[in-house]
């Protein structure tokens, strides 16, 4: 049985970044929804991670009008996809798939060497295929970075000026939070905000400008306190948003506000 989310009237929620094609969440997606309706989510961002499953995403996307997607490889996948295929024609599925109706942004895409499942030059590779096709379609990346900061800021420092994006499920250092907001970019912040030993993270939160945050779920990963070791789902970035409120000072109805607000100044083809 699922727990019951608190509800705060006349609050909308944005979950940034979500996974609703896997897991618990796709075996019960008008479930999921209707939660996410009652605790004040009132879009989701569907985020792509392989070539194999855009489809997926699209269809939810195409099927509930507050729901929407991006297209892209996570950089897990990037070594097993070039294998499979080319980066021509990954390059040809992201200029397509950018000309998609509610395809709404690139990614996820990015570097992870804490477990290295894919060469690092191809990730690096991947992840600047992904910043030169947003670049030319004018569209936000959502980027994961892993024990990979110093490489992750080379790429996006070659796209400086041009591109915009977001730092997704932010877990760096201040070095990186400094540097990507210097760079115009966003950080988004998921349910490790909530974690008794993200002490770190929450002093790094504290000094990002209201105006550059979102946050997000990663469902059906990385559930946030009090639902830690289950599987997330969008209706539980409430609480998210709560420990962001207590981080920042204000109240949770200010960070739904202002990172709604966010994430319609990044994601422009969203309507508001």
């Amino acid at each position: 049985m699922k727990k019951e989310v608190m509800f705060l009237d006349n609050v909308v929620f944005i979950d940034s970044h979500c996974h609703l094609n896997y897991g618990e969440i796709a075996a019960d997606l008008p479930g999921v929804l209707q939660r996410a309706k009652d605790a004040g989510v009132e879009k989701m961002l569907c985020i792509n991670t392989k070539i194999q499953e855009f489809e997926d995403v699209y269809s939810i996307a195409n099927n509930y009008s507050n729901i929407f997607a991006t297209a892209g490889v996570h950089p897990h996948e990037s070594g097993d996809t070039v294998h499979h295929s080319t980066p021509d024609n990954v390059r040809a599925f992201l200029e397509v798939a950018s000309l998609r109706n509610k395809v709404v942004g690139l990614g996820e895409t990015g570097l992870d060497y804490y477990y290295n499942h894919s060469p690092r030059d191809v990730q690096i590779s991947m992840f600047d295929t992904h910043m030169q096709v947003a670049v030319a379609h004018d569209l936000p990346v959502i980027v994961h970075t892993r024990d990979s900061e110093e490489d992750t800021l080379a790429v996006l420092q070659k796209f400086a000026g041009r591109a915009r994006g977001v730092i997704h499920c932010f877990s760096g250092t201040q070095n990186l939070a400094n540097a990507v907001l210097d760079l115009g970019f966003y950080i988004s912040v998921s349910g490790i905000v909530t974690f008794k030993k993200a002490e770190d993270i929450r002093s790094v939160l504290r000094t990002v400008p209201l105006d550059r945050l979102l946050i997000e779920t990663d469902a059906p990963y990385l559930a946030p306190v009090p639902f830690r070791g289950r599987s997330n789902e969008p209706s539980y970035v409430v609480h998210t948003a709560e420990e962001l409120a207590h981080i920042k000072g204000v109240s949770t109805a200010e960070i739904a506000k202002k990172t709604t607000e966010n994430f319609h100044s990044l994601f422009t083809r969203v309507p508001r």
